[in-house]
């Protein structure tokens, strides 16, 4: 059997539905999940099929595993502040994805790739919904041969709020960083008060206020597409305003200004419903970028470097699966 991915948090909500999801993509594929409960981790790995758990202590360098311990990349789902699965997964020579690091983050994992340069691959996912929406923009973006200006507005439900990983984010975001990053008329700023703020139309036309968020999308998409504007916007549908019967379900608007091939200026909105919760499309992301790391979908293994989501993966065949998966994408 060949090594196993290593998913450290795999018994959270993001973790654990990203492990069902890569199951769902790779029926074979072997996976060790990794985490502080093991008694968690170990019923996710017996409803998974050829898995194992195994104990993680991020305070030691070799994480609390054998030495001879074998893993074909290693996936965290959680903020390491001392790095140390980072290193291990340069010291092994394998993939590694960081999940958890805001725009703000990224720094001491960058210094750690440039002092091993071609050690590892390293993927900074810290987008929103695990890269997914970032491909989406850059798909939809296709029909254009030049972006002015690119704005994706989010809903979610108020009930929505995901495990202790993603509860833990959004207080470092509230106590460290308090002015998100998004570039206007390009120049990038950390914006304050109402300019990290902006209405948007959801699905149903109902105008949401959302607040501007320090993700990676904003970097990701402003070098890829050289749009003058790029911001990411949340909103949070209050659960009194629910349908009677309708589940927790999220949305996601993307606005497009440029310019056509064939020489007008134009606008498109795309929007993309999924009926779950909105871990649901960042497992979904992060299970896509772990296929094509391994070289197991779109091309042989990944070489090492230091990658966004959109150096890897096909915007089409990302928008391809996300409708496999149940998502609903439309353009209006």
């Amino acid at each position: 059997m060949n090594p196993s991915v290593l998913i450290i948090g795999g018994s959270g909500v993001v973790g654990g539905r990203a492990a069902r999801a890569l199951r769902r993509l790779q029926p074979a594929l072997a996976m060790t999940i990794g985490a502080r409960d093991l008694a968690r981790a170990d019923a996710l790995a017996k409803e998974l099929g050829g898995a194992n758990a195994v104990r993680i202590d991020l305070e030691r360098q070799d994480l609390g595993l054998p030495t001879d311990a074998a893993f074909s990349a290693v996936v965290v789902f959680l903020k390491d502040t001392s790095l140390h699965s980072l290193k291990y997964a340069q010291a092994k020579g394998i993939p590694y994805v960081a999940f958890s690091d805001f725009v703000f983050d990224i720094g001491p994992a960058v210094a750690h790739y440039i002092q091993k340069p071609g050690s590892a691959p390293i993927l900074m996912l810290g987008h929103f919904l695990g890269g997914t929406v970032t491909l989406a923009a850059l798909h939809f973006a296709r029909e254009f041969q030049r972006i002015h200006s690119i704005e994706i507005g989010a809903v979610f439900d108020e009930e929505d709020v995901g495990g202790p990983a993603a509860k833990g984010d959004l207080e470092r975001v509230a106590q460290s960083v308090p002015h998100p990053l998004m570039l206007e008329d390009g120049k990038f700023l950390w914006a304050r008060g109402e300019e990290a703020t902006r209405v948007f139309r959801g699905v149903d036309g109902t105008e949401w206020k959302g607040q501007a968020y320090p993700l990676l999308d904003v970097v990701s998409l402003a070098a890829a597409t050289d749009a003058r504007t790029v911001r990411l916007d949340f909103a949070v549908r209050p659960t009194a305003s629910r349908r009677p019967g309708q589940g927790l379900s999220h949305e996601v608007i993307i606005e497009i200004v440029g310019e056509r091939k064939d020489g007008t200026t134009g606008r498109v909105r795309h929007e993309l419903s999924d009926g779950d919760v909105h871990s649901g499309m960042s497992a979904r992301g992060a299970a896509l970028a772990v296929e094509r790391l391994l070289g197991l979908a779109g091309g042989p293994p990944v070489s090492p470097g230091l990658y966004h989501p959109e150096g890897l993966l096909d915007p089409a065949y990302v928008i391809a699966r996300l409708k496999e998966f149940g998502t609903r994408v439309q353009r209006v």
